[in-house]
């Protein structure tokens, strides 16, 4: 790796928490005002509740770069990479060389759902905390996956607001290379890339290990996945999720999925894009890494895996049903937690870990522990959006001062029994998960360090077509 990366990578400050949007912008608008001749700051569009979304042009290079923080509103590692290497590109004449793109920068792109995530970005970082304060929206309300798609019966063109405002800036900029800054919750490291790059895979798996934090070698994070390399599989549009579907038995894939597709497959389709993703966890087991033998099959872990979500779905369903009818049809909590349920794939999951051979060798630990813990850990965000779609009702009554004490007590009913229920599985995981905290300094290295190695393979492949 370059001297001058070396240097940039080294010079990363301990990062105590996650910024705010307010503490972001105020920043974006201070870099532009500081560095005139290189940086500028304009607004490429409006969230659906109004808000400007901001994007940084720095340098320009002889390529064109795009790097988004939070296309999924509870990933904000993405944010604090990006407010590092803003101010590192427009100080450094030498970096900006070096690198020889024109960058393009939104730090973050899902603002309205970011906003509902604030509460635990200053901590405490713990499983409780940030489940208690999550939010991911419905798939059809996330901006990374409404892009328009025309796949067998599976017509998407309902683009966000926000949505349009990115596409509209690729059409515009049609960059060679995007970095996707998204990252996972728990586990360890891995990778999504448009097609294979295998001479830099041992140099993209060496900063994870140079920060003391494992690589993925669990459970794909869908089994549509299709893997170039251990930890490293091929960006997914949402046409592989269909084909996936279809392929085990579902006749109507578009009725389950019920979303467009993502920008990775908008920008490659059109200008050959080279789209990039380093996903990393805020908390990781060991168990994570370990590839030795287990005590059960693949099979019996997914299937152990599948029965307790759906155990898990069933409480979901029930719980709403107590307060449903008192919940706005425009309540994000509950629209998240439906799309996440009724959605679900587990039936082709179940009938693939049935018949493919795959599935009956002896599960490593690292697979065991991605079915049997980290699947409850992903579930347990489910039961903190349960608990925040009767809070927020119960908040707008107070706000609004209504009085209907049917209302409030059949809300504080469902809230009550979710509280319960998100406590107690909260208990059961921070006893039987050995987490650790991963630092944001070592966060924001490996994600930088990575979109560093792709940024130039990419740039060096593009120079010599």
């Amino acid at each position: 790796m370059k001297e001058v990366f070396e240097k940039l990578l080294s010079e990363i400050p301990s990062y105590d928490a996650f910024l705010t949007l307010d503490e972001m912008e105020e920043s974006s608008r201070k870099l532009a005002q500081e560095y005139p001749d290189i940086v500028s700051l304009f607004e490429i569009g409006r969230s659906r509740s109004g808000h400007p979304l901001l994007c940084l042009r720095i340098g320009n290079g002889s390529q064109n770069g795009l790097m988004f923080g939070c296309p999924h509103p509870n990933e904000p590692i993405g944010t604090m990479m990006l407010e590092y290497f803003t101010r590192k590109l427009a100080e450094n004449e030498e970096l900006r060389r070096e690198l020889d793109y024109t960058w393009y920068i939104v730090k973050v792109w899902d603002i309205d759902g970011f906003k509902l995530n604030e509460k635990w970005l200053k901590g405490p970082y713990t499983l409780y905390n940030y489940s208690r304060n999550f939010f991911r929206p419905a798939g059809y309300q996330q901006v990374d996956w409404t892009f328009p798609i025309v796949h067998k019966k599976l017509v998407w063109d309902k683009p966000l607001p926000e949505t349009k405002a990115m596409m509209d800036l690729i059409d515009e900029i049609k960059p060679s290379f995007i970095y996707s800054l998204h990252n996972a919750g728990f586990g360890g490291v891995y990778w999504y890339i448009t097609h294979e790059t295998p001479e830099i895979y041992e140099a993209m798996k060496a900063f994870p290990i140079s920060q003391g934090i494992p690589i993925n070698y669990g459970e794909p994070e869908t089994p549509a996945c299709v893997a170039y390399a251990p930890a490293i599989y091929a960006n997914m549009g949402i046409g592989a999720d269909y084909d996936y579907l279809e392929s085990y038995g579902n006749e109507n894939p578009q009725e389950a999925l019920k979303v467009g597709t993502c920008s990775a497959d908008y920008a490659k389709s059109r200008y050959d894009t080279f789209t990039f993703l380093t996903e990393m966890p805020y908390f990781y087991d060991e168990r994570i890494r370990d590839l030795s033998e287990s005590d059960m099959t693949r099979k019996e872990a997914v299937i152990q895996n599948l029965d307790w979500g759906d155990r898990a779905d069933c409480f979901l369903y029930d719980t709403l049903a107590i307060s449903r009818e008192y919940m706005s049809n425009e309540n994000p909590f509950l629209l998240a937690i439906l799309a996440f349920t009724e959605g679900s794939s587990t039936e082709a999951y179940r009938k693939m870990a049935e018949t493919d051979p795959s599935f009956k060798r002896k599960a490593t630990v690292a697979e065991k522990f991605d079915n049997l813990q980290v699947s409850k850990f992903y579930k347990m965000l489910s039961y903190g959006m349960l608990i925040r779609a009767n809070e927020s009702e119960l908040v707008n009554m107070q706000t609004s001062g209504e009085k209907n004490p049917e209302k409030e007590a059949v809300l504080r009913k469902a809230f009550d029994r979710a509280v319960s229920a998100h406590k107690a599985l909260a208990d059961e995981l921070e006893s039987s998960i050995n987490y650790k905290v991963i630092p944001i300094s070592k966060l924001v290295t490996i994600q930088l360090g990575c979109g560093l190695l792709q940024a130039e393979y990419v740039h060096k492949k593009h120079e010599s077509i």
